[in-house]
């Protein structure tokens, strides 16, 4: 089996290169491939016959695409339109695409959180963007992986276009300051890169050899059976917070000691509107961790 892995220099990629580490894995990011030019995708895909495509690449500027229309033009191209340029060429190959979108592809009026199937609605343009991408994919596969996320933290990748989690920034800011002002609303679920990475595996069928049997190990096909149907996927650390619950946690579990001053996001204008509950509800997988548990692993480990 051999695995492509898109993007593989940011900060969830390095972590799914850890996570399938043994198995047949190639790492192309943007200075070798520009998943939005259409030809070199057929090229380099048709090339390397990979059997699973796991695109990890994408625009998250959410508030430059707000009010930039270059951006939101470019935004259009990295989520929208290469999606389906990589769903294509897999389906000629007979790949299987991994794709990630966002839990911004929803309105954020569910009080109860979204499920895979609920109807998305996004009220800003990267979350349209994010939408078009899957709608791209659904076009032009039947065998995709629609895999939706949220505020991912964790290890900072290689990329130079990869960006500090909030957990990181968090802990810089209490080094530098007094007290900290953070927005008491925007209801989601936090998600550490490399649960998210070791989940996808999981999903796709692959699991750790000390997890089968010598029959397995001596039949390479039978490491795959237990591969989830395609389809769409909420795949996030449960116990869902606002920003601010989320800084105490980590400030709580860091041991830094802080005045941390909840605000309104009226209080801390920005160009992109978000989602006031864009809870994601996991109701097809073995839910993961907590989100405590996750950031206090990923203090212990950075």
């Amino acid at each position: 089996m051999k695995i492509l892995i898109i993007g593989h220099k940011g900060n969830l990629g390095h972590q799914l290169i850890k996570a399938f580490e043994g198995y047949q894995v190639i790492g192309l990011d943007k200075e070798e491939l520009d998943i939005t030019r259409e030809k070199a995708v057929w090229q380099q895909l048709k090339s390397i016959k990979p059997n699973f495509v796991i695109n990890a690449s994408a625009y998250n500027a959410v508030d430059k695409c707000e009010e930039d229309p270059q951006e939101y033009e470019l935004a259009k191209m990295i989520n929208g339109e290469a999606p389906g340029y990589l769903a294509q060429v897999c389906s000629k190959i007979g790949a299987e695409l991994v794709h990630y979108s966002s839990d911004y592809v929803f309105h954020g009026d569910k009080t109860e959180g979204y499920q895979e199937d609920d109807r998305p609605d996004p009220i800003q343009n990267y979350g349209r963007s994010k939408l078009m991408g899957e709608q791209a994919i659904k076009q032009n596969t039947e065998q995709y992986f629609i895999i939706r996320v949220s505020k991912l933290f964790g290890a900072q990748g290689q990329s130079e276009a990869a960006k500090k989690s909030f957990v990181d920034i968090m802990l810089e800011l209490a080094e530098k300051e007094q007290e900290i002002e953070v927005v008491d609303e925007e209801m989601s679920c936090f998600t550490y890169t490399k649960d998210l990475a070791q989940a996808t595996k999981h999903l796709l069928g692959f699991s750790d050899q000390r997890d089968f049997s010598n029959k397995h190990l001596n039949n390479p096909k039978s490491m795959y059976v237990y591969k989830k149907p395609h389809g769409i996927y909420h795949l996030v650390n449960e116990g869902p917070c606002t920003w601010y619950e989320c800084a105490k946690k980590i400030f709580a579990i860091a041991g830094v000691n802080i005045r941390i001053k909840p605000i309104k996001a009226k209080d801390f204008p920005r160009p992109a509107k978000r989602p006031k509950n864009s809870v994601l509800l996991n109701t097809k997988l073995t839910r993961l961790r907590r989100v405590d548990e996750a950031i206090k692993d990923y203090l212990n480990t950075a």
